[in-house]
C-alpha cells in the first residue's frame, strides 16, 4: 500500500502527514524518524476507525512545506495541494464524519479521568506560552480552536458548549453556505492559506496531538489502565 505523506519541516525537526487519513502524523527529529513512525500511526488509526492495517506501507513524499514555525512543538501552516481542490458530497460527509468522532472520542476521553486539574507532568512553556498540562486544559485549549479554525474560511462559529456541540454548529453554518463545497483557498491569519478540505484535517489532526498527550499524562499521573484508551495509542 503505497502512503502519500507531506512533509512539513524546520530544519531537520519534521512533521509528516499522511495525505489519504486526514489527521494522521508522526512527528521526528529528521524526515527519516518521521517516516519510520509511519506505519504505526497508520496502523493505530486505522484501528481508531475499526479497520484492518495492510500488511505492506510504501512511504512516497509528494510535497514539501519549509517552515519558520516550531515544528518541534507541532505548529503548522501547510496546506496539501490536494486541500485546494473542491469536496464532492461524499468526501465532505466521511470527513465531517471523522471530524465528530473525532470530538465525541476526545470528549469520552476527557470525561474518564477521575480529576481533571490532577497532573504528574511538570511545568512547560514554548515560545506561544505554557503548555497545557491537566485534562483540563487539554480539552480546553483543543476545543477552542472551533471559532479560529470556522472563522479562517469566513464561518460564524464560537467556542460555546462542548467540543462536539461547538463542532457540529460550525459545521451547520459552513453547510448553510451557498456552494461550500466548492470554497477555494483563502488567505487568512498570518497570510496562512486556509480550505473547507484543511478545516477537516485540522480537527482530527488538532485533536489527535492532544489525545494522545492526555492519554500519556493520564496514565502517568493516574496509572496503566486508570485512562481509556479511546484512540488505540496503546494498541
Amino acid at each position: 500500500m503505497k502512503i502519500n505523506c507531506v512533509w512539513e519541516h524546520n530544519g531537520n525537526d519534521s512533521i509528516l502527514y499522511a495525505d489519504s487519513y486526514a489527521g494522521a502524523f508522526t512527528r521526528g527529529a529528521s524526515k527519516e524518524e518521521a517516516i519510520r513512525k509511519m506505519p504505526e500511526e497508520i496502523r493505530r488509526f486505522r484501528s481508531w476507525l475499526g479497520e484492518a492495517p495492510p500488511d505492506d506501507y510504501e512511504i512516497e513524499i509528494v510535497q514539501e512545506k519549509s517552515s519558520d514555525l516550531q515544528i518541534k512543538d507541532a505548529d503548522s501552516d501547510v496546506i496539501f495541494e490536494a486541500e485546494k481542490e473542491p469536496l464532492s458530497a461524499e468526501e465532505y460527509r466521511y470527513l465531517k464524519s471523522l471530524a465528530l468522532k473525532s470530538a465525541v472520542d476526545l470528549l469520552a476521553l476527557y470525561d474518564s479521568f477521575p480529576d481533571k486539574r490532577r497532573t504528574a507532568l511538570p511545568s512547560r512553556k514554548t515560545f506561544y506560552g505554557p503548555v497545557p498540562r491537566t485534562a483540563e486544559e487539554m480539552y480546553m485549549h483543543t476545543k477552542n480552536v472551533n471559532e479560529y479554525y470556522f472563522s479562517e474560511i469566513g464561518v460564524a462559529a464560537d467556542n460555546e458548549g462542548t467540543i462536539v456541540s461547538c463542532r457540529a454548529r460550525g459545521f451547520e453554518s459552513l453547510e448553510s453556505i451557498d456552494g461550500f463545497l466548492s470554497l477555494g483557498p483563502v488567505t487568512g491569519s498570518y497570510g496562512e492559506e486556509w480550505s473547507p478540505r484543511k478545516v477537516l484535517r485540522r480537527f482530527i489532526w488538532h485533536d489527535r496531538i492532544h489525545a494522545k498527550a492526555m492519554y500519556r499524562m493520564g496514565i502517568l499521573t493516574f496509572g496503566t489502565g486508570a485512562i481509556p484508551d479511546i484512540f488505540g495509542f496503546a494498541r
